[in-house]
């Protein structure tokens, strides 16, 4: 039986050529295009693809976030990011959304067709590049636990609210406290685990 892949990509001309690489393979069938999440969401559950070739930066939502509402309505679905982009922030999210596999379009066509393979049988295939972030960020997890150490235990409860999406009045809320305390909170976050920015702050709070 060949290998049903699903394509959701918003370049018309690199769907196409992804859909022509695909059938054209020995092993492998394009079972479905699609140029937008929102159109995959509505019809991907019914076709049941082995695999699906996901893009990131997708018209309205993005490709992360339909990678996460797939797996919530089929927890089975293998989901392999085929992207421009190989920065942590895009990387972690894309697997924390539950995607499979991380590979740069520019990947050459043998390539993506053995990354597809691997996905399918169980693996998780990244490009080198990828992989190497990965690999880093995992040495720097020891690093991460002993910053949130030094956090006080509001600033890590204000810190788990950041994780879970809640906007900074949303989290005064929560404390009955101002706005203007918890952003108090956060520039000292930001200090204690020398990051950034909100998203940089969430990352090390899920790697501790």
């Amino acid at each position: 039986m060949p290998i049903k892949v699903a394509i959701v990509e918003d370049n018309e001309r690199i769907r196409e050529g992804l859909a022509v690489l695909i059938d054209g393979s020995e092993g492998f069938q394009c079972s479905a295009a699609y140029e937008s999440a929102e159109e995959a969401l509505r019809h991907l559950p019914s076709y049941n693809p082995d695999v699906v070739l996901m893009d990131i930066q997708l018209p309205r939502m993005s490709g992360i976030e339909c990678v996460e509402k797939l797996k919530e309505k089929n927890p089975n679905v293998q989901v392999m990011m085929l992207t421009v982009f190989e920065d942590d922030e895009k990387v972690f999210k894309s697997i924390l959304a539950g995607a499979t596999g991380y590979v740069l379009k520019r990947t050459p066509p043998a390539a993506l067709l053995g990354a597809i393979k691997q996905v399918h049988e169980g693996g998780s295939p990244m490009s080198d590049q990828i992989a190497r972030k990965v690999v880093h960020a995992f040495q720097q997890m020891g690093k991460s636990s002993r910053e949130t150490e030094n956090l006080s235990e509001r600033e890590m409860e204000i810190l788990s609210f950041l994780a879970k999406g809640y906007q900074d009045q949303e989290i005064a809320d929560q404390f009955f406290i101002s706005v203007k305390t918890v952003r108090s909170h956060l520039r000292n976050i930001y200090h204690k685990l020398h990051v950034r920015s909100r998203t940089e702050a969430v990352l090390k709070y899920l790697r501790k």
